[in-house]
């Protein structure tokens, strides 16, 4: 398994094959179904071809993408991490989710602030930027922490909802 980063009490590594079972558990968290989507992820196996065809498939095109969550004391899977580039923005985006049970830590935070780290040092992104549902408070009060400024709200997709745009620097 890869680290990509560590900080105080986390490490984030790519996902493989294996994080089936904490993906199950994740996508089908009632938070992750209302603020970023219902993947129709069921089975261990639909969380496996996600995997493969999500975030390691990123990273063998672009080099980066979201990256599992482990607490660094007992390798604990606790949420995912990491820089994404969709084809609906300009620039590359940080996505955070975390299970319910880890909420009020501040894993994410640091787990985001690790990644901008990241982002800007190893990867040398000039901008990052980020989305989220406009009624996401709390991931926009991270988002907010870690430094991204509210850009606009706008529609990625022709059939989607609409998204608050955040970026650093604005």
């Amino acid at each position: 398994m890869m680290t990509i980063v560590e900080s105080e009490r986390l490490v984030l590594r790519r996902f493989i094959p294996d994080d089936a079972a904490f993906i199950l558990e994740l996508v089908n968290e009632p938070s992750w179904i209302r603020f970023i989507g219902d993947k129709k992820i069921r089975t261990l196996e639909d969380a496996r071809n996600y995997l493969i065809n999500g975030p390691m498939a990123m990273y063998e095109r672009v080099g980066f993408g979201l990256y599992m969550v482990e607490l660094k004391e007992g390798g604990v899977p606790a949420g995912m991490c990491g820089l994404i580039k969709r084809d609906t923005l300009e620039d590359v985006d940080i996505g955070f989710a975390f299970l319910p049970r880890f909420w009020g830590k501040g894993y994410a935070h640091e787990a985001a602030v690790a990644t901008m780290a990241y982002g800007s040092n190893a990867l040398k992104l000039k901008r990052i930027v980020a989305i989220t549902s406009p009624d996401n408070d709390s991931s926009i009060r991270l988002l907010e922490k870690i430094g991204l400024k509210y850009v606009e709200t706008r529609k990625l997709t022709a059939d989607g909802g609409e998204s608050k745009v955040f970026a650093y620097p604005a």
